[in-house]
Parts: structure tokens; C-alpha cells; sequence
């Protein structure tokens, strides 16, 4: 029988597919000596053995990891269930592939009324040992139990508001107290902490199967295959007071790539509320001017974890009465500039191999140097997303058919042709269009691979919208009319539908971008043709850097208005001689755009 449960303490950052990413990189940061509080994890292989006895966990599995919880128990010195020496976790889940918040977190596993009122006598802090309990009830009443979050959220509200409190910090030990005992009355909840941790492990199983989590594999081409691991760590607290928070920090600055330490950090509060925004959080330089000790030790930890791993890191961490604990590190999101900066730096510095260089930057990287992009420091008036198809920003004037975006556009106008969905017969609106948005079609529909090849911005399948060519109008779930002429932004990287104009950053090359290109050619060893029929898609080619034509579809050159009609008179033509006329002005067509193409090549 495989081994089901690993300790912290018998894995390493090479253990991805079998025990997830965040569990691999828990016994990485364990083994490198850094303060991780201990733990086990449950492997992937479990997890599909979980799916394949109809979600039912292994008959051993429970006898498995009471053994490594017990060792867990000597090594901090406190007993799972014990009201008089409480220990508490959080279990998490952990996919062999990055997944970040698709899937499902408990945290202060361990608690029921007796082992809070233990916990708040061993800490002297019975607020923060209520602030816990309710904290767990709600996540666990969520995740594991599928109650309704809103009828906590009601219920916390309705209590703030009656008794004059805004924020979490304003409510007292009284109050926390008497939130539990209206939470309790919401949901059946288990008061067993082993059967609390054993349907933990089930509902982080089943999360790899929500709705979310399976949109995201099939956006990122993730295997369904994989499954998850479950983490389960040794609780520490960032709400146990003042000298005590949480954060979340970046070794580099993910949007811009700058070589600068960049992170967010909150005072009293768990980690959920940093990543959650119910507060709003400080510059992480705030915890050095308040605890500069414990500052200095998050620094080099940061920097130690990006020249291990070799790369720009995102890290958690919490501090507990002036201790400072890392919950995670994984590499880090970036954008697309950032991760060319990013690269670049990196080979400058001597932590990577051109050759790694250009592995670490994804083609979806390089579309933000080709294309106009909203500025996230502008983004208002969200109203709808759908799938980010073509990335770009675009703003323009709502058309509804492919005739008035050809029309608006002759006049000079920017158009965005929104229509429920697009076939071939739309082309002469989509090339003149700034933005493309259906809602219909996917990834891969008619209006996504013709406006990637076009780079045109496009957003697809926004079913958040409902279009009525009659009417001239598309209609949001949350009751917005867009009316045909009203200005609307489309951010193709994000896939969001913005009112109004919202202001753009400008396509643009760099010096880190060039050198990343020249390094390309320097190792490439495939030449670079492009798919082009047309002199103005060759000429973007060229501009591009492609070296020729590799497939040209001769049909597409008679896509445009004035000569569509002209295929179709040839296709019914009742006469020989009538079929030669019209094959005779196709040949024309064909032959000057030839020509062109060839000049367009060199």
C-alpha cells in the first residue's frame, strides 16, 4: 500500500505531484530551517482514491493520520481536542499545478464550546479565543456543511448595526461570545474535533470538483486527472492582539517586475482578512516600523526563499505575540511585463540560463507588449465578465451588426460590435472594430480565433449579458441596459465590460522586452512564418518579425464586403459563361493581393 500521509519533515519542493504544491513547498521551507508550523499532509493519490470509491475516503486513512497527528501534538506541545492544551488547524487544499483560492481552506479546526472556553483560560484572551470559534463556525458551516455564508454576514451586520459597531476590532469578548451562540442556531454543528478534521479532509477533496475550481483547470489546460492534496497545518494567530497580524508579500513587485520587496500586512487580524479585503490592509513596511525585529527576519526570509527557488516568490505569513511563522510560498502571479522584467533581471543577477529566461515567459506574457491595455488603476463601472478571449483594452461606441460597424467606422468612429455570437459573415465588421463581445462562444469560437489573429480585444461567453438585436440593447444580470451608441471598455486581459472610457496604457515595447527577443533568436532554432492571406495581416506579420508566409488560405482574401458577393454570384451561376465572368474578377482579386503579399515579404 503507497504511503497515504507525509510529515512536514519527509518531503521536499520535487514532491509536487504527490503531495500538491503548498504541501511540497511546507516541507521545503521546513527543511531549509525556516518557522513553519508543523503539519501533515495527505497526497494527491488519495485523493483520486477518495473519487474512485464514489467519495468515500480509504478505510486506513483516518488510522494513517492519527499517527502523524500524534507527532504532530510532541512536536508543538499541544494536544488536538484537549480543552486544558488546545491545538487547532487549518486544512487546505493543494493541487500539483498552482490553483489559487479555486478550492476550499478551514481554519481553527479543533473547536467547540468546551475547548474555546479552555482556550481563551490557557491565553488569557477570551476574545480572541471567541474571535476564533466564530470564525471557524462559519467557514466550516460554509465549506464542509454548504449553509449559506450570507446568513452569517446577515447576522454579524444586523449585530454591528444594533450595538454600534463598525469593525471587527470594535467588538469585545461579549460580543464575539454572543455571535457564536446565534451562529450555533444557524447550523447542527459538530462539537467532535476528529469528526470536524475527517469531513475537513472530504470537503477539501470534493472542492476539486466545484464549479470554479473546474473552470480554472480548463482555462489553464490543467488535467482533471491530478487531484488534490490536503495540508494540514498547526494553527498560529494573527488576531491573538496588537503585537500580532497577518500578511501577504511578493519578493518582487508582481505588476511592475521591479527588484523591490512588496507586500500588505494587518495588525490583530487572521490571513483570510488580508486576502478577503474586509480590511483595509498597510504597506508591509508598516510591521518594520512597529517591529523591526520581526521585519528583519521576514526580509531575509524572502530573499532566501527567491534565490532557492529561483524565482520571484508569493509568500503568507503570520505573527503571533511578536513570533514571526511562513504558512506558504509558491511562485508568484505577475503580469505580463512584469514577467519579462522579471526574467530578465534574473539572468542580469546570475539566478538563471537565458534559456530559463525565455521558459518562464508565456506567450500570453508577450501579447501585453502588442496591445493597448486598461489601466487597473482606472477600472469603475464593472458591469459584466466573460472570457478573456483577445487580451487589449479597447473603448468604443456599442453596434449591434457587422453593416453599422462598418458604417460608424468609415465615419471615423471606435466601435465595440457586440453580438450574441459571430460566423464568418460578421468579418467586415470585426476588422474595423476596436473590441469584439459576445454572449456566446468560448475559448476557441469563431469570435476568439479570428480576433486573436486580427489583435483585436474580444471578451466571449459573457452570459452576464443578454442581447436583443430588435431592441438594440444588452442587458446585465444586475438590470444595466447598454444601449446601441452608449461608450463601453472591454479589458480583453481580464475579461471584464466596463461603462464609459476608461483610460488605457499604450502598447508599447521595452529594453528588457528586446533583450528578451534578441535572446530568442540567439537559442531558437525553428524559423517564425505567419498565417496570412492578406497584404494588411503580412505587413503585421512583418512588423512582428515573421521571417514569411507559412499558410496562406486563398478564400479569405474574398471575406471583404465588396467581394463577397461576387463568391457568392459564382457559386449560382446557372451558366458556364455566367461562372467564367465571376471566376474571372476573383482572379483579379487574388492576383493583386498575391503581388501585394510578395511585395509586403521583400
Amino acid at each position: 500500500m503507497a504511503k497515504r500521509v507525509y510529515l512536514f519533515n519527509e518531503g521536499s519542493k520535487d514532491d509536487r505531484d504527490l503531495l500538491g504544491g503548498k504541501g511540497a513547498n511546507l516541507c521545503e521551507m521546513t527543511s531549509l530551517g525556516l518557522p513553519v508550523p508543523f503539519g501533515f499532509i495527505i497526497t494527491t493519490g488519495t485523493c483520486r482514491e477518495f473519487f474512485q470509491a464514489g467519495n468515500k475516503l480509504p478505510t486506513l486513512l483516518e488510522q494513517e493520520y492519527r499517527v502523524a497527528l500524534d507527532l504532530v501534538e510532541k512536536k508543538m506541545g499541544a494536544r488536538f481536542g484537549d480543552p486544558e492544551n488546545p491545538l487547532l488547524f487549518s486544512v487546505r487544499s493543494g493541487a500539483p499545478v498552482s490553483m489559487p483560492g479555486m478550492m476550499n481552506t478551514i481554519l481553527n479546526l479543533g473547536l467547540n464550546d468546551e475547548i474555546t472556553e479552555g482556550l481563551a483560560k490557557k491565553t488569557g484572551n477570551p476574545r480572541f479565543a471567541y474571535d476564533s470559534y466564530r470564525r471557524f463556525i462559519q467557514m466550516f458551516a460554509d465549506v464542509v456543511m454548504d449553509v449559506d455564508g450570507e446568513k452569517f454576514e446577515h447576522e454579524i451586520n444586523q449585530y454591528k448595526s444594533t450595538h454600534g459597531k463598525t469593525l471587527d476590532v470594535d467588538m469585545s469578548a461579549d460580543d464575539w461570545r454572543e455571535i457564536v451562540r446565534i451562529y450555533k442556531t444557524l447550523v447542527d454543528f459538530p462539537e467532535d474535533p476528529f469528526e470536524q478534521l475527517k469531513m475537513a479532509v472530504e470537503a477539501v477533496f470534493l472542492s476539486w470538483h466545484t464549479p470554479r475550481a473546474i473552470v480554472y483547470r480548463e482555462m489553464n489546460n490543467i488535467p482533471d486527472i491530478l487531484g488534490t492534496a490536503v495540508s494540514v497545518q498547526s494553527m498560529v494567530f494573527g488576531n491573538f492582539g496588537d503585537d500580532s497580524g497577518s500578511g501577504v508579500a511578493f519578493t518582487r513587485n508582481p505588476s511592475t517586475g521591479e527588484h523591490q520587496f512588496f507586500g500588505e500586512y494587518l495588525f490583530n487580524a487572521a490571513g483570510e482578512d488580508v486576502v478577503a479585503g474586509i480590511r483595509t490592509p498597510l504597506p508591509v513596511e508598516a510591521l518594520g516600523e512597529r517591529m523591526p525585529g520581526v521585519y528583519d527576519q521576514l526580509f531575509k526570509t524572502q530573499a532566501l526563499l527567491e534565490k532557492h527557488y529561483r524565482d520571484m516568490q508569493d509568500i503568507e505569513f503570520t505573527v503571533q505575540e511578536g513570533v514571526f511563522y511562513m504558512l506558504q510560498t509558491r511562485s508568484g502571479k505577475r503580469t505580463g511585463r512584469a514577467s519579462v522584467k522579471i526574467a530578465v533581471e534574473m539572468v542580469k543577477e546570475g539566478l538563471i540560463t537565458e534559456s530559463e529566461a525565455l521558459m518562464r515567459v508565456s506567450t500570453d506574457h508577450v501579447e501585453a507588449f502588442l496591445h493597448p491595455m486598461v489601466d487597473p488603476a482606472a477600472k469603475t463601472d464593472i458591469v459584466a465578465t466573460g472570457l478573456a478571449a483577445s487580451p487589449g483594452g479597447s473603448t468604443g461606441q456599442v453596434v449591434f451588426s457587422a453593416e453599422e460597424a462598418e458604417d460608424e467606422a468609415a465615419q471615423g468612429h471606435s466601435v465595440i460590435l457586440v453580438r450574441r455570437e459571430t460566423t464568418p459573415e460578421d468579418i467586415h465588421g470585426m476588422r474595423v472594430a476596436a473590441g469584439i463581445l459576445t454572449e456566446l462562444g468560448g475559448m476557441t469560437s469563431h469570435a476568439a480565433v479570428v480576433a486573436r489573429g486580427m489583435g483585436v480585444c474580444a471578451i466571449t461567453g459573457c452570459d452576464a449579458l443578454s442581447v436583443d438585436y430588435a431592441a438594440g440593447t444588452a442587458t446585465t444580470t444586475d438590470g444595466v441596459v447598454i444601449k446601441r451608441g452608449d461608450i463601453i471598455t472591454l479589458d480583453g486581459t481580464s475579461g471584464e465590460v466596463m461603462l464609459g472610457d476608461i483610460a488605457k496604457t499604450e502598447a508599447s515595447s521595452s529594453d528588457d522586452f528586446q533583450t528578451l527577443l534578441s535572446w530568442a533568436d540567439k537559442h531558437r532554432r525553428l524559423k517564425v512564418r505567419a498565417n496570412a492571406e492578406t497584404p494588411e495581416d503580412a505587413a503585421k506579420a512583418r512588423e512582428l518579425g515573421a521571417e514569411g508566409i507559412g499558410l496562406c488560405r486563398t478564400e479569405h482574401m474574398f471575406f471583404a464586403a465588396d467581394r463577397i458577393d461576387v463568391m457568392r454570384a459564382m457559386i449560382l451561376s446557372e451558366s458556364r459563361e455566367e461562372r467564367q465572368t465571376f471566376l474571372d474578377q476573383l482572379l483579379t482579386f487574388q492576383h493583386d493581393d498575391i503581388l501585394e503579399l510578395f511585395r509586403v515579404m521583400d
